[in-house]
């Protein structure tokens, strides 16, 4: 389940300084492809699925479900935001929203995940006021931990999944305001 409640959805596209958060068209399919089939991207996540596999398989139109955000940058995607509740995959996060993220390699350490991700929670702060969210990263992602600390997230554990340790924390519009 991947309903995060009593949300409208789509939103209206959210315009940060450099990217639009805005719901997935057909035009992102070659995109979202490229993404699902990177080694790089998929390094942490259990590898990359093949590109013949992916061109069978993806939709038309790729990602359209409630709480799922394509990365615009000057008319192209560039990554997803997704803001899921309870998909069963870590006990930490059942019942929660957990955020999670995704974004072509060449985009890598131009702050375009940072301001995307703090738009995207922005959006679900006013959307469900006062509810955390969770993240979960294998320790091994220096990248996505140094995400994690940088958007405000505070760890709550570390423990072995996937073959990995795993890093999990949470977020909570509450705790940045005080």
């Amino acid at each position: 389940m991947t309903d995060l409640g009593p949300v409208a959805w789509p939103p209206a596209p959210i315009r940060t300084e450099r990217l639009v958060l805005r719901e997935s068209e057909a035009r992102d399919r070659a995109a979202f492809i490229e993404l699902f089939a990177s080694s790089d991207v998929h390094t942490y996540l259990g590898g990359p699925r093949p590109r013949d596999e992916l061109e069978r398989e993806v939709p038309e139109i790729p990602g359209r479900r409630p709480g799922f955000f394509v990365i615009d940058l000057d008319g192209a995607m560039i990554g997803q935001i997704t803001l899921t509740k309870d998909t069963g995959h870590l006990r930490q996060a059942a019942g929660k929203a957990e955020l999670g993220y995704l974004f072509l390699p060449e985009t890598w350490g131009r702050g375009y995940a940072a301001e995307a991700c703090a738009a995207a929670l922005g959006w679900f702060t006013d959307a469900l006021p006062g509810k955390p969210v969770v993240l979960a990263t294998q320790t091994a992602n220096v990248r996505s931990m140094r995400l994690a600390a940088k958007l405000g997230f505070i760890e709550v554990e570390r423990f072995e999944a996937y073959g990995a340790e795993q890093w999990f924390g949470m977020w909570s519009p509450v705790a940045l305001s005080e």
